[in-house]
């Protein structure tokens, strides 16, 4: 048996009306869907050319404010694939053009990173496999 693709990821924000934007100059596109659900939160998801889904929730139940940190138990980021590494230089262009913050090209054996942070403090990361 071959395990599955990943097929979607959803994150958590505290405010759609800051994260929802974010996302939609990030990605470049408007969302494929935009609802509240009967189960008590809204979401906003967008499809990527690949199928994979990717998510952003906020709930209707009040949760503390505290910023998302990867030293908790939980999600420590996520990696959005890029095909090369000049790919992930045209995302540095792109991210300075949005005023988003990050950490620069890191280079390793496995492959290079590009990471950064949402409104909220979640970790993303553009990677690419090495050359």
């Amino acid at each position: 048996m071959t395990f599955p693709a990943l097929n979607h990821v959803a994150l958590t924000v505290h405010d759609l009306n800051v994260s929802g934007p974010w996302y939609r100059e990030l990605i470049g596109a408007d969302p494929v869907l935009d609802e509240h659900t009967e189960a008590g939160f809204r979401h906003l998801v967008w499809q990527f050319d690949n199928g994979t889904l990717f998510g952003i929730h906020q709930h209707d139940r009040a949760v503390g404010a505290e910023d998302f940190t990867e030293f908790r138990a939980g999600l420590d980021h996520v990696g959005f694939g890029c095909a090369t590494r000049t790919e992930l230089e045209q995302w540095v262009a792109r991210l300075d053009s949005l005023g988003v913050g990050h950490g620069g090209i890191v280079d390793a054996p496995y492959g290079s990173g590009l990471s950064f942070r949402d409104p909220d403090g979640i970790a993303l990361e553009f990677f690419a496999p090495p050359s």
